[in-house]
């Protein structure tokens, strides 16, 4: 079994990453400025933010974060994202989801500038993503992206079972493993809630991606020897094991598979780094403009 370290991974990114921003800063060019706004304070949210403004440090870009209390209107998120939108000092621009019920998602995200959506979410970049056109790719699939390249995982030819239709992670993955790329051409299955037989998809399976939101669905019995997966859950359960009472697992019970698989991410520590990583990449893509030049 080889462990897709997306951790490892990400330190490789972040001093290539550093390194742009010194070539940007000896060119007298300002560095990339990423900017998020938080609504309440759970403290899930609360600490992805937080991993991401000091991975911002860390590379010597600059970060903001704009906090708003749980009951904020949906008329002050959008004047401060119009704002941003206008601010030629800001490069990529993130809203950390989820958010309050009274404040509709859509109408958030798809305010963002598309030329400063680099959590890549809004329609201009994901039509971009589909036509095969430079874009902002959606943070986590360009993450696993980026893993499976890493670790020279061919996927031309291979039945690949993606586990979750979101538009934030299954079905954008779903399309770049399918297109007629280097990191594509795979024959891809989209499952989900409403599909039926699914045991019979997974034990057909070469590579699976996990991203169903169920804490441990995937079982050893559900997948033949050397299946590739990839883990995108991230759940926070009790455990007596702990001195906090509580440990993180993904979708996939990554020890009843192990013995089974010849390629898994770990959780934590696989597709969580390669998400901000992505993230970072496309606020460099945002300030050096190399998507969108011209437009």
């Amino acid at each position: 079994m080889i462990l897709l370290d997306g951790k490892a991974l990400f330190q490789k990114i972040k001093l290539d990453l550093s390194n742009e921003v010194q070539r940007l800063l000896d060119e007298n060019k300002k560095a990339p400025h990423l900017a998020a706004i938080l609504v309440g304070d759970d403290p899930a949210s609360d600490t992805y933010v937080n991993a991401k403004m000091k991975a911002c440090r860390e590379i010597g870009f600059e970060s903001s974060v704009f906090r708003y209390p749980n009951d904020v209107s949906q008329n002050t998120l959008l004047d401060k994202i119009f704002e941003i939108n206008d601010d030629d000092n800001i490069d990529g621009l993130i809203v950390q989801l989820p958010l309050p019920h009274h404040i509709d998602e859509n109408d958030i995200t798809h305010s963002i500038s598309h030329k400063k959506d680099v959590d890549g979410f809004h329609p201009v970049n994901i039509g971009r993503m589909v036509l095969g056109l430079p874009t902002f790719l959606p943070a986590t699939p360009f993450g696993i992206v980026s893993l499976l390249d890493e670790y020279n995982i061919e996927t031309s030819g291979k039945k690949c079972l993606v586990l979750g239709r979101s538009h934030i992670v299954g079905t954008p993955i779903s399309i770049l493993l399918s297109r007629n790329t280097r990191l594509g051409n795979a024959t891809v299955t989209l499952a989900h809630s409403r599909t039926k037989n699914l045991d019979k998809l997974t034990m057909e399976a070469d590579i699976i991606i996990v991203a169903i939101g169920s804490p441990n669905f995937l079982k050893s019995s559900m997948i033949k020897k050397n299946t590739i997966i990839i883990d995108v859950g991230i759940h926070r359960i009790e455990s007596t094991q702990t001195k906090s009472g509580y440990k993180l697992v993904g979708d996939v019970d990554f020890n009843d598979v192990q013995n089974y698989v010849s390629h898994i991410t770990p959780v934590p520590g696989g597709v969580g780094p390669m998400t901000i990583a992505s993230l970072l990449k496309n606020t460099l893509y945002s300030a050096k403009k190399v998507i969108y030049s011209s437009t």
